[in-house]
């Protein structure tokens, strides 16, 4: 689906010849207010699919009865751990369409693992804890990252050339948000979603 609201570009029609780049991105709210957790991904156009060339953490913690980090992104085909760093044991589980996994009861200072084989979005809750609710947005294109309380999130070595953004968040009621942007900018590209609240 293509972002109904875009705000603030400042591209570049660079060559493809010029150096990688940072493409910096602000994620707003209708109102303009920051975004945070905000997944998006850049894919090159018009050149070659690559591998991953974003760093991920890939471990979602189990900490004071919430999933930390609330929202990861991690490459396809990347192996995701869950350590409970809490007092109480926990159920993680998952229904979603891009991965759906069971892992029973563990207690503190145990871990289990999950391989994310298919890109999409797996939302992760735990059987005893029904407030627990974190996600994971598994990606095949080669950069990728989330949005900070600011609403901002620098992909580094970008190419110069054309690529498109994927955007997403928990609170977009459309699956996907795709723009296509030309170049590198100076000025960060604005994104404005539309959030349910």
């Amino acid at each position: 689906m293509r972002l109904p609201v875009i705000a603030g570009f400042a591209l570049l029609n660079l060559p493809g010849n010029v150096a990688a780049a940072t493409l910096n991105v602000v994620v707003v709210d209708a109102a303009g207010r920051p975004v945070q957790n905000a997944v998006v991904s850049a894919r090159p156009l018009g050149v070659p699919a690559s591998g991953p060339r974003f760093a991920s953490t890939k471990v979602m913690g189990q900490r004071n009865i919430q999933f930390t980090p609330g929202t990861l992104v991690v490459p396809l085909g990347s192996t995701v751990s869950f350590p409970n760093y809490d007092k109480v044991r926990h159920h993680v589980f998952s229904f979603s369409k891009a991965k759906r996994f069971e892992l029973k009861l563990f207690g503190r200072d145990e871990s289990r693992s999950v391989l994310l084989d298919k890109p999409g979005t797996v939302a992760v809750g735990c059987n005893i804890h029904d407030a627990m609710r974190g996600f994971i947005r598994v990606v095949d294109a080669p950069f990728a990252g989330t949005s900070d309380a600011a609403g901002r999130l620098s992909l580094a070595g970008t190419p110069a050339g054309r690529f498109q953004l994927t955007v997403w968040h928990p609170q977009v009621r459309a699956r996907d948000q795709e723009v296509t942007v030309i170049g590198s900018a100076s000025a960060p590209v604005v994104i404005r979603l539309p959030l349910s609240r």
